[in-house]
């Protein structure tokens, strides 16, 4: 299943994407959805971030070939974790503002995982993924110069605009095993795969 948030006669709006389709929903994409009986068409919907979230944690150096490309070492006992401002969501075809301040932004195709419930203090036995409601595409936009002066990532990871989302959730997804590319002006410019994260998802 497709889920979204879109904006259409200038209200944010839900929906589910089927086809060339939204049908249009009310609730809470973390809780329940129902369909209001009102279908649009795709074309005519401008797609926003799927999520507002209150809080975006990144695994950082988690391909080993990119942590060696900055010329880091990769992490071995537990995961890099870092902290981006929820401020700097941005949705779908809107433009990354390059600050001033940088002289080198990056881009960073990644697998965005949506959590769906509170979960905390897991247990090793229990399944995690059990609390994801789906996974969406992500650009961990870095200014890799400020990244390095101030040597942890909060402000190069979390300036306005520096963490585009979407277009949609995908609901059906086994994450052990999906591509991740960037383009850039049609370019490709990068190319991964999640099964070759250190730490899985």
């Amino acid at each position: 299943m497709k889920l979204c948030r879109f904006l259409h006669d200038g209200a944010a709006r839900l929906g589910r994407i089927e086809g060339e389709e939204v049908i249009v929903c009310e609730g809470d994409l973390l809780g329940a959805l129902s369909k209001t009986g009102e279908i649009l068409a795709l074309d005519s919907v401008r797609l926003l971030a799927p999520v507002t979230p209150g809080k975006i944690i990144g695994i950082g150096r988690n391909y080993a070939a990119h942590a060696q490309e900055l010329g880091n070492v990769p992490p071995e006992a537990e995961p890099l974790i870092f902290l981006k401002a929820p401020s700097s969501v941005l949705s779908p075809e809107n433009p990354i503002v390059l600050p001033r301040v940088s002289q080198r932004v990056d881009h960073e195709a990644e697998l965005g995982v949506i959590i769906g419930r509170v979960a905390r203090n897991l247990r090793e036995e229990e399944d995690p993924l059990r609390y994801v409601l789906g996974y969406t595409c992500v650009n961990d936009v870095t200014a890799r110069d400020l990244q390095k002066k101030d040597v942890q990532f909060t402000r190069a990871k979390s300036f306005d605009t520096f963490c585009p989302i979407g277009p949609w959730i995908e609901t059906e997804l086994d994450p052990s095993s999906v591509e991740v590319s960037a383009r850039v002006n049609g370019n490709a410019r990068q190319q991964g795969n999640t099964r070759d994260l250190i730490f899985p998802v």
